[in-house]
């Protein structure tokens, strides 16, 4: 075992450790002479046009029209964009504080993903109010389609190197070795997976979900099932933050973190008010006198 030490990116890795899934292969689909593509971004494809044909599919169980369903998702885009522009901007502050303009320009720099969840959840709901479309229903239709969209999408960083944490001496690190272009700086150093646990994350919050689903729970469809997956999944996403390589800036939170907190903060407070709402609207349906039979006294 060697005992050489790393430094890489201001972190200390410790000792390089014995057991390490090192991923070997080359990031780019080559097609012909000229055409060449990351495999990441095909996969990414794949994943969104899988969610929203599971999401058709669900929304046309639960009694939506596709065209509907296909505006809303069209919809949710650009608040999605506009959300995650903000959150990108967010975290990287020392560069857009200064010329927030720079964020009007999407070919520099990425998306923040708890903003443009937030973001696209708004919009798609006011394109489905503007449809007539019950947002409750098809909120609770989306929760799926939304934990699907974001495990599946987090593996696909693996085949761009990208999402790597801070270097660890764990035995299930990951090191991208080869030429690449990978999408982490230091790809070859081990580091947690950060991708990958975000990924089995949502997975396992969407198995979890569905099984109390599948036992008769959230048989309203109000918009509480995704409301809980967003509580759920933006939990997991700060507890995952803390081994991300970005800077902390609160304690041990960093900026994702924060927004992924209030992402959680935000979400809670949602499903409260649709809960009371509910149950308030329970008790009434409760108490109120039914029909009066036929020939039944005043």
């Amino acid at each position: 075992m060697s005992a050489s030490r790393h430094s890489t990116l201001g972190y200390t890795a410790g000792i390089v450790p014995l057991a390490v899934v090192v991923l070997d292969f080359d990031p780019l689909l080559r097609v012909g002479d000229g055409l060449v593509v990351r495999w990441a971004t095909v996969a990414l494809a794949a994943v969104v046009a899988l969610s929203i044909v599971v999401g058709g599919l669900v929304g046309r169980a639960r009694g939506l029209r596709a065209d509907d369903l296909l505006y809303i998702a069209i919809g949710i885009v650009p608040g999605a964009v506009i959300g995650g522009r903000i959150g990108y901007g967010l975290l990287h502050f020392d560069t857009f504080g200064g010329n927030p303009s720079l964020l009007l320009d999407v070919g520099h720099g990425g998306l923040e993903l708890g903003c443009a969840v937030a973001g696209g959840a708004l919009t798609g709901a006011y394109v489905a109010a503007l449809l007539g479309v019950p947002v409750g229903r098809w909120a609770h239709t989306s929760a799926g389609p939304f934990l699907l969209a974001i495990g599946l999408g987090k593996f696909a960083m693996i085949l761009g190197g990208s999402g790597q944490g801070l270097p660890s001496d764990v035995s299930w690190a990951t090191s991208f070795v080869g030429p690449g272009p990978w999408g982490s700086l230091a790809p070859s150093l081990p580091s947690h997976p950060s991708q990958a646990y975000e990924g089995l994350a949502a997975l396992g919050i969407l198995v979890v979900l569905a099984l109390v689903v599948a036992a008769g729970g959230f048989a309203r469809r109000d918009g509480r099932l995704l409301l809980l997956a967003i509580t759920e999944w933006a939990l997991a996403r700060a507890a995952i933050s803390l081994t991300w390589r970005d800077a902390a800036i609160v304690g041990p939170l960093n900026v994702g973190a924060l927004i992924a907190l209030g992402l959680a903060i935000g979400a809670t407070t949602l499903l409260m008010i649709v809960s009371i709402r509910a149950r308030r609207t329970a008790g009434a349906s409760a108490t109120s006198p039914g029909p009066r039979s036929r020939g039944a006294r005043c």
